[in-house]
């Protein structure tokens, strides 16, 4: 390769713009970038009589020397750039002021005692705590900055045993998704001697003195990180035992690429087994609890849909199904006579989406979401209406902790100015008490919110959050950044980041559009932003860029987006449909590469959500939109900032090396496309404070700067 040459001009102030894509008056300008030439290979694949040259295919062995070189190369670059950004500093240190609060991130009741995850303030990872009732003495249960000297090792709880005396955890290293378990005793705080490896994806789910849990075989050493996961096996494992004695309770041969996880009615009568071939659909089975291996009987066959039994009494299943209802409803049956005609309907299908169904003490609470907004009610087992649990403001609230046995649960709401705020309730008398809330270092009532519906290319009317400092004027030339997912029924309800508290107080406006593909309306939105219908969500976010521009917010030279992951997708294929309405694009860990994303780790899971290069009619549809596979030379596209971590085994990083290699060649003027590769991190749980700062500080450096924003 090359020897990377940096020229960074000086930074001048109010400099008479004469470039169509900036402001009136420029304040910084743009360095001029040469990028070190990325070495090609000659490589292709025929897809059904369509050859697909893959000129750096070699970047996906990430662990390869040359690899790693071209890898320093590009961090270098990058670093040089963000460096000399003059305001780059001056938002990490309101960064680090601001994420400097104590925060609560969930609750869990185990008998006497509270355990919750809290955060002191600059902690790299939050500390697990326990206290016996809500007004005991505070004391450490498990702390993972102990475990690391740079805070790469995550800790969470999953699973709490049926007498409550003991709680299962995992650890995960450098934000990979492989989880080792452990147990710890809840009243003493002692470890037992139990460590469980080659887990993922999966939880502890107890009955009798063990838990069933979920793991692959070992991964091959030098590919953890890379190789296709298969044959997710369920497992049974008997405190004190070592894991070679674990029961093998479930496997599937004949499908390797299938997920297996199982789950115990809290009356430990039954258990339920959920397959899984991807993000997309179900199957449910069930058996009387033992610990025979296999002898599950089918209770909801097939992929097309997601039934979750979340509660057997008197003999019945209690059913969330999607079945005939894509908003969702709640169904009773006796499971010798699982027929619909048998079915009696408890909550109906309603106009807006039932996310979640909890059965605790003697009463049912049903969580809607509606237009994106929280609510939650109480309902006696008959169905009947009885109140809703009030919330303050549009939020997005959650079931922290319930158990049908228990008359107390708690829970959690959140919005865009209102940090997570933790209640317990009382099944009973209906009171409520405050358990925690945050005071963080802003004044929320400096900013306004709006929520907004615009049209889309197809005339489907989208919600929209718009964030901003008040007193913000309609001229066209605020600083905008539009945020989206669509994908994978995630709906992106309102919370709460101090990271975006920092940019409205640097004037930039926030914006969050709901795109199709989400959860917002139920399952018939999800499905019109999937698979074939995957251009409506591009569509979408266009169509969001376009209102904001109308409406005066914003123009071309002062919008950007950003998203992650699918959302890392949405902005890549977005920033190359429409490179004239963006000036800068924040592609994070996204899926770039749409032909061969099936092809690393669990990737393949992705395939009902997206479509298989390996089927014809998908083909053609993933090669029209795929990032990496439409960039063009002679185009002038935004200022892009591609991130990703040597360690996320979810996407792999060689989406993001492929797609930046590609840009770098291809690009046309002086806008800078750089990628910034973070170690010792993965696809974002568990990231340390330290690094969630950094990596936040340079991405709002990078929009600010490159949309002319005078930074204060």
């Amino acid at each position: 390769m090359n020897k990377l040459i940096f020229i960074f001009a000086c930074t001048i102030t109010l400099l008479t713009a004469c470039k169509s894509k900036t402001v009136e008056k420029q304040i910084y300008v743009i360095p001029e970038l040469t990028y070190s030439v990325t070495a090609k290979v000659d490589v292709s694949d025929n897809y059904f009589g369509t050859v697909v040259q893959d000129p750096y295919r070699w970047l996906e062995n990430d662990t390869a020397k040359d690899v790693a070189a071209w890898v320093k190369e590009q961090n270098e670059l990058t670093g040089s750039f963000l460096s000399q950004i003059p305001f780059r500093n001056k938002i990490k240190s309101r960064l680090e002021e601001i994420y400097n609060y104590t925060r609560i991130t969930s609750v869990v009741k185990a008998g006497d005692y509270v355990l919750y995850v809290k955060n002191d303030g600059l902690q790299n990872q939050p500390v697990i705590y326990k206290k016996k009732g809500e007004s005991g003495r505070e004391e450490i249960f498990i702390d993972p900055n102990s475990l690391s000297s740079d805070g790469t090792v995550a800790v969470n709880l999953i699973g709490i045993s049926k007498d409550k005396r003991f709680v299962a955890y995992s650890k995960s290293v450098s934000g990979s998704d492989w989880q080792e378990i452990f147990v710890k005793e809840v009243a003493s705080g002692k470890d037992l001697s139990d460590h469980l490896k080659n887990a993922k994806f999966t939880d502890a789910a107890w009955f009798g003195s063990g838990f069933f849990y979920s793991r692959f075989p070992e991964p091959e050493i030098g590919k953890e990180l890379q190789a296709i996961n298969q044959y997710h096996r369920v497992y049974y494992h008997r405190l004190g035992e070592l894991q070679d004695k674990d029961l093998l309770i479930y496997e599937d041969k004949e499908h390797p690429l299938r997920y297996n996880n199982v789950s115990v009615s809290e009356d430990n009568k039954y258990l339920f087994l959920y397959v899984a071939e991807g993000t997309d659909g179900f199957e449910c089975h069930y058996k009387l609890a033992d610990l025979n291996k296999g002898g599950f009987i089918p209770l909801f066959t097939g992929f097309a849909n997601k039934s979750t039994v979340i509660e057997h009494q008197n003999g019945l299943f209690y059913v969330r199904t999607d079945i005939d209802a894509p908003n969702y409803r709640l169904v009773a049956f006796n499971p010798k006579m699982p027929g619909k005609k048998n079915w009696k309907e408890i909550i109906p299908e309603k106009k807006y989406l039932l996310l979640q169904v909890y059965s605790m003490g003697s009463k049912l609470y049903a969580m809607y979401l509606q237009d994106v907004g929280s609510h939650l009610y109480q309902f006696g087992f008959d169905g009947k209406l009885e109140k809703e649990i009030e919330f303050p403001v549009i939020c997005s609230a959650k079931i922290e902790y319930g158990n049908k046995d228990e008359d107390q649960f708690f829970y959690s709401f959140e919005s865009f100015t209102y940090p997570t705020s933790f209640y317990s309730f009382d099944v009973k008398t209906g009171t409520q008490n405050l358990f925690f809330k945050a005071d963080v270092k802003f004044d929320p009532s400096t900013f306004g919110l709006k929520q907004v519906f615009y049209s889309s290319k197809d005339s489907t009317k989208v919600p929209m959050f718009i964030l901003y400092k008040k007193g913000m004027k309609s001229d066209g030339n605020n600083p905008v950044l539009l945020y989206g997912y669509g994908g994978f029924n995630i709906g992106e309800t309102p919370n709460f980041s101090p990271s975006i508290i920092t940019l409205l107080e640097y004037g930039a406006v926030y914006a969050v559009a709901n795109l199709r593909g989400g959860n917002e309306y139920g399952e018939d939105w999800h499905k019109a932003g999937m698979l074939l219908n995957k251009q409506n969500v591009f569509n979408d976010f266009i169509a969001a860029a376009e209102y904001l521009i109308n409406e005066k917010y914003t123009s071309p030279a002062r919008l950007g987006i950003f998203g992650g992951s699918n959302g890392g997708l949405l902005v890549g294929a977005c920033m190359i449909q429409r490179p004239d309405l963006f000036k800068v694009a924040i592609p994070e860990v996204g899926v770039m590469d749409m032909l061969r994303y099936q092809k690393f780790t669990v990737g393949f899971g992705w395939a009902p959500e997206y479509g298989s290069s390996e089927d014809s009619i998908h083909f053609r549809n993933l090669y029209a939109y795929s990032p990496l596979h439409n960039l063009k030379g002679g185009v002038e596209y935004p200022a892009t900032l591609v991130t990703t971590s040597d360690h996320d085994d979810r996407v792999v990083p060689a989406h993001s090396f492929k797609f930046i290699a590609t840009l770098q060649e291809k690009q046309k003027g002086e806008n800078p496309v750089l990628i910034r590769i973070e170690t010792k991190a993965g696809h974002g749980v568990g990231k340390p404070v330290s690094k969630i700062i950094e990596e936040t500080a340079d991405r709002w450096a990078f929009f600010l700067y490159n949309t002319q924003t005078q930074v204060n």
